[in-house]
């Protein structure tokens, strides 16, 4: 075997020593001093890593491969490390204030540990060119995040929420396993080149289509869980309720980004040959997705819940990137996810900041009167919701904008039918996140929320997503390296 391999593995080797590094750290000390420790060894490496993704990768590793083929670095690989690293980091630094807390302190270093994994599994998701090496990749990240979920285990909706999210994940395994056998017994290989070769072959004589078929929908399937997209979706209510809040947060951006990314590689790089039965499958579930969401969403009253059907709908949003199957609509789903990381972040931070300093509470109506008594919170709460609303000038209308632009580049009836139900359901997004912005400044409440300060790490990660909502939509150099990075 030559190790020297592991050198064109270099994200993944400076996350390995990270861990590494906070596991000593985590280990060695004890008290306050164990929480500052594991700040430290946290934030310094994936800063680096961040750097080493955005500057040094590029000029020397280009595009390179690894254990024959099993492991790929590229371009559009690089920058949706970069986005996801990006997207750690935010997590890391809002969850300093819970991470604090007296019940949370002496578990920090085991908490940046399974985010650290799950983010290291998610790497491997995506730069995977082997059903096999995808699958290991998928479960790195899955069973870390059911221990996430489950991390406030005394508390019944957390230990519910890990609970249903692992049998589900579990049983999502199983049956994108199913698929992916499937698949082998149709081609004899699991190499993403090697079975596009094959089925296009297959598909040109009408051989072995069927299983092949049925191979794709089983795959589709278990990813779908993965995504929560409807009809796969019935766990990620009670999930994003039960988990602590940071952790709902990293579940709905990072979590959701790796697999769409890993989506929309494998259905262009294997499955070409097949589109026109694909395609018609993601109509359905991206209709159903984005409409039942919303419908739903209107009903919460918790807002934890709330977010995890906005997040559903987000879903089918991001997958409208995939219809084009072009490099407009590669380049389309990182900046997405990009800019939805920044605003959803945001929403979670202010969500975990109010829980904090309202006993615990999630529920829409403490956020009533918010304005008169922490106007900042809510100010930014407000572009944090007029983004993922999609309201300009803020970097969520570029964002719906570039997708409905690769969808309708597709060109059929049906991608037309698909962004016109999609534009509707942008009008019924709007009023459901206006509901939150009504209860911070037109409802009274008799008990409202005190007046109270932020701690600095969450300013400053309210400063970096805000930023993001602002910029990142103007911004054209964004955008330009994201479509320069997502030749496919």
């Amino acid at each position: 075997m030559n190790y020297g391999q592991f050198l064109q593995m270099m994200p993944e080797v400076i996350l390995v020593l990270t861990l590494i590094v906070v596991f000593l750290c985590d280990m060695f000390t004890k008290g306050t001093e164990k929480r500052s420790l594991v700040v430290v060894a946290t934030f310094g490496p994936l800063v680096y890593l961040l750097c080493h993704i955005l500057f040094i990768n590029p000029i020397y590793n280009g595009e390179v491969s690894a254990f024959g083929g099993m492991y790929f670095n590229n371009a559009s690989t690089t920058a949706i490390k970069a986005i996801l690293t990006f997207g750690a980091l935010v997590v890391l630094i809002m969850s300093h204030p819970w991470a604090s807390r007296a019940d949370v302190r002496k578990n920090a270093g085991e908490y940046v540990e399974l985010v650290i994994s799950t983010l290291l599994g998610m790497f491997m998701m995506v730069s995977s060119g082997n059903f096999l090496m995808f699958f290991l990749g998928l479960e790195m990240a899955s069973v870390p995040m059911a221990c996430l979920v489950a991390f406030d285990k005394h508390k019944k909706n957390s230990a519910e929420g890990g609970a249903k999210y692992i049998i589900t994940a579990t049983f999502s395994s199983a049956v994108m396993l199913y698929g992916i056998s499937f698949i082998y017994g149709s081609v004899g290989t699991l190499y993403y080149d090697d079975v596009m070769q094959r089925i296009a072959f297959f598909a040109q004589y009408k051989s072995q289509v069927p299983m092949l078929i049925m191979g794709l929908v089983f795959f589709f399937s278990g990813l779908g869980f993965k995504l929560s997209l409807v009809p796969f979706h019935f766990w990620t209510a009670d999930t994003y309720e039960g988990a602590p809040t940071p952790v709902t947060g990293y579940l709905s951006v990072c979590s959701k980004g790796a697999a769409a990314f890993a989506l929309m590689t494998i259905l262009v790089k294997v499955f070409a040959p097949l589109t026109e039965y694909w395609e018609y499958m993601l109509y359905i579930v991206i209709v159903l997705s984005i409409t039942i969401a919303n419908l739903f969403a209107i009903r919460q009253k918790e807002l934890k819940r709330f977010m995890a059907f906005s997040s559903i709908s987000q879903a089918g949003y991001i997958m409208l990137a995939v219809i084009g199957a072009s490099q407009n609509g590669m380049a389309a789903l990182m900046y997405y996810i990009l800019v939805y990381v920044v605003a959803n972040m945001a929403v979670f931070t202010v969500i975990s900041t109010v829980e904090e300093n309202n006993g615990g509470t999630t529920m829409m109506h403490s956020y009533n009167g918010l304005y008169q008594t922490n106007p900042k919170l809510a100010f930014l709460m407000t572009l944090a919701l007029f983004s993922l609303a999609g309201i300009p000038p803020f970097a969520g209308m570029f964002s719906k904008f570039f997708v409905f632009m690769a969808a309708a580049q597709q060109g059929s009836f049906w991608a037309y039918f698909v962004v016109f139900i999609a534009l509707i359901n942008t009008v019924v997004s709007l009023y459901y996140y206006l509901l939150i912005v009504k209860a911070m400044y037109i409802k009274t409440s008799d008990n409202p929320l005190p007046t109270f300060k932020t701690d600095c790490m969450t300013r400053l990660a309210l400063a970096v997503c805000t930023a993001g909502i602002v910029l990142f939509g103007v911004c054209s150099c964004i955008y330009d390296w994201l479509f320069a990075s997502s030749a496919m």
